[in-house]
């Protein structure tokens, strides 16, 4: 007989399969996987939602920290929370009426501020180092020495030339200052653009502690850790089939003539 050539081949179903891909370890591992990715998603969204508010800042006069039309995010928080430094959102209807505004607070209750002293805005005494100003730039804006009363707070937009802030209401009954009532949550990051976590104000660190920032970061890792968890665990199934179809291909192999 002339020779033959034959190959060995795997056996073959009568159809396709319609059952689960990959070991059953797999399956259950990516299951699990999706099922936590779906609770760490779902959780970190409903997280943000009760704990954070989204806000547009309609003008320039917290540049260059936030800019005009900015979408920042701002944690709900208590007034009496509130620390030097902080870029809070906060409603006074002596300001602008039907509108929150967002600034910095540069005074609390007890401390004495004026500018400036060799062009630094000075809190009790102590001349502060503003690095979120524009290039770092020298205060020429005057302001005569103000106590701030208990309970209330003295309040800067970061543009100080161009801001409509408690320097602008020197002649108001309050002499600028807002009540820590009046604010209802405290800026962590800009949102879009996305420029991130603000910067922390380290030049108020000298009067006190500063606040901690909110759970913003924790949020966003449980949002992405769930993402690619659910990602990884739907795609365990199309890649195992495609595995399995690839060794069923390497097992037909020649076996030699006879």
């Amino acid at each position: 007989m002339g020779g033959e050539s034959t190959t060995r081949t795997a056996p073959r179903s009568g159809g396709k399969s319609t059952g689960p891909v990959g070991s059953k370890a797999g399956q259950r591992l990516s299951g699990l996987a999706v099922a936590l990715g779906i609770v760490l998603f779902l959780g970190g969204f409903g997280w943000g939602a009760v704990v954070y508010r989204p806000y547009t800042v309609p003008t320039t006069s917290m540049t260059p920290t936030i800019d005009a039309g900015d979408r920042v995010l701002a944690e709900r928080v208590d007034g009496g929370e509130v620390r030097r430094g902080d870029v809070v959102v906060f409603n006074d209807k002596s300001w602008v009426t039907n509108a929150s505004v967002v600034k910095r607070v540069v005074a609390v209750g007890g401390d004495t501020v004026s500018c400036c002293t060799d062009g630094k805005l000075t809190v009790n005494g102590k001349q502060i180092d503003e690095g979120y100003l524009k290039g770092g730039a020298v205060e020429d804006k005057k302001i005569p020495a103000v106590k701030v009363p208990k309970g209330r707070l003295f309040l800067l937009g970061d543009e100080r030339s161009g801001s409509l802030d408690s320097s602008a209401h020197l002649s108001d009954a309050a002499q600028g200052t807002v009540a820590r009532s009046a604010v209802t949550a405290r800026v962590d990051a800009v949102a879009w653009p996305m420029k991130g976590m603000l910067e922390r104000p380290a030049g108020f660190e000298t009067l006190g502690a500063l606040s901690t920032p909110g759970p913003l970061r924790v949020i966003v890792t449980l949002i992405v850790v769930g993402g690619v968890l659910v990602l990884g665990g739907g795609a365990y199934g199309p890649i195992a089939k495609r595995l399995g179809n690839r060794r069923a291909r390497t097992r037909t192999e020649p076996v030699g003539a006879r």
